[in-house]
């Protein structure tokens, strides 16, 4: 765990809790100026120091990591790297200051970024009465599970309470429960037909769930399970959405759809025989999918919602992706900085895993900070409508911080250190010089044009001006 993350998420815990720096030392049995070191990163925590840190401030291990720290760090780096703000460069050790130091104002900046965007580049914002723009729907319920760290516990409660009533004595063996409860208790007739233009069709007066011969067995299960949450568990997710106060119908309804699929997936993946079951198979996700009955993506999605406190699984990001770079899933347990425009490092597994369909890829990725992550990815296809058309492809990817590497089966027989991949966020905030893949010099950079001489990158650059 870098020194340079631990002082700041001290801070912050501490400041959460009105804790005054004396206070915090008395509690830890340290002077109130050793304290001050660790806070400003000039002391290393030993490992009992840790451990007493995280039973004084009631918090797990996983959360001194300072994964919220880098990813207000990043949002700001982004920001403050924007031309368009006109704007000189912010220092490194400012941005960290501001993020460490300030943290409900950083978020506030982040908003207002976030919304100048949105009103510059008019992007389909939704206009209120007075003018303001708000949040697009999609950007608004992405956030909300950002927020909950893509973990719900009621909702837990209640996919666990149904799942226990549906006793289907093996994991696979989830999908017939759910048709059989969904046939004997709610009188709903399942049937699997050719559907024009749709995957799935629920006749409300008739009782008919309609599915798609197209949708695999695995996907039929899952549409099935999100017709058992709709019916059963509705007052649950009614409730989250109710404490969520989303800006509009539209939002409303994304997140609705979002809480009804995560229910769903702990219905088909109960959360303690799942971590288990990650666990024991030291998650090779194509094993643990297997002995679940769900796609590989499925299956990779309910991993990263192991957040359950007490009980947490290892801390893996999750990202879906498609050729042209377009993120359509997004959530990181592990820390990891997700740049929030523009498209990320052409290096990474995440892109270089299309070039080999069907087989998972593996890669130690080690940012421009340090931070090294174990990260594995593989394409994933969805329903081809027809004959002639593209098939839909994604890459669905994970990671986690290298210290988790003996826990995952895809880090076997890897040299960790010697093969180490260096990746940046994107390629304006990454400032790795003579980078063949590189796209656009970094924004905080002069360019170095000299037409007498030639590198691996087609942009060479200045350093930094101190």
């Amino acid at each position: 765990m870098a020194r340079a993350v631990i002082g700041r998420t001290v801070r912050r815990l501490r400041g959460e809790r009105a804790l005054s720096q004396q206070a915090l030392a008395t509690r830890l049995g340290i002077s109130a100026s050793y304290l001050n070191l660790i806070e400003h990163d000039q002391r290393a925590v030993t490992a009992s120091l840790l451990i007493k840190l995280a039973e004084t401030l009631r918090v797990d291990l996983r959360e001194l990591s300072g994964s919220q720290e880098r990813q207000l760090e990043t949002g700001l780096r982004e920001a403050f790297s924007d031309p368009l703000l006109g704007a000189d460069a912010v220092p490194e050790e400012e941005i960290a200051a501001i993020a460490a130091g300030s943290p409900n104002a950083s978020r506030a900046v982040l908003a207002l970024y976030r919304a100048w965007r949105v009103a510059r580049e008019d992007a389909g914002g939704i206009a209120l009465p007075s003018g303001r723009k708000i949040l697009l729907p999609h950007e608004e319920a992405r956030d909300l599970f950002d927020d909950r760290g893509n973990y719900f516990a009621t909702l837990e409660a209640a996919a666990e309470a149904l799942a226990a009533e549906l006793a289907p004595g093996v994991p696979a063996g989830m999908n017939h429960a759910i048709a059989e409860r969904l046939r004997g208790k709610h009188g709903v007739r399942v049937t699997v037909e050719p559907l024009e233009g749709t995957l799935r069709r629920y006749d409300v007066d008739a009782r008919w769930l309609a599915l798609s011969e197209a949708l695999p067995r695995e996907s039929r299960g899952f549409h099935m399970a999100f017709q058992l949450a709709l019916l059963e568990t509705r007052d649950a997710v009614e409730d989250v959405l109710r404490d969520a106060a989303p800006s509009s119908p539209e939002a409303g309804m994304l997140i609705r759809i979002g809480l009804l699929n995560y229910v769903a997936g702990a219905l088909l993946m109960p959360y303690v025989p799942f971590a288990q079951a990650a666990l024991s198979l030291r998650h090779d996700m194509e094993a643990v999918a297997a002995r679940f009955g769900v796609s590989f993506e499925q299956a990779c999605h309910r991993l990263s919602t192991l957040q359950r406190p007490n009980a947490r699984g290892v801390p893996f990001f999750f990202l879906r992706v498609d050729p042209a770079g377009n993120v359509s899933k997004r959530f990181s347990a592990a820390g990891f900085p997700f740049a929030r425009y523009g498209g990320s490092c052409p290096r990474w597994v995440v892109h270089t895993a299309f070039a080999a369909p069907g087989a998972v890829q593996v890669q130690v990725a080690e940012l421009p900070d340090g931070a090294t992550y174990l990260c594995f990815a593989r394409v994933v296809s969805t329903i081809q409508q027809r004959w002639g058309e593209p098939r839909p492809l994604y890459v669905v990817a994970m990671g986690c911080a290298l210290a988790h590497a003996g826990d995952v089966a895809y880090a076997d027989g890897l040299d960790l250190q010697r093969v180490k991949v260096g990746i940046g966020l994107s390629c304006r905030l990454c400032d790795r010089p003579d980078c063949h893949s590189r796209a656009f010099p970094p924004l905080e950079h002069r360019l170095a044009v000299d037409p007498t001489t030639a590198g691996p990158s087609p942009y060479r650059f200045e350093a930094k001006r101190g």
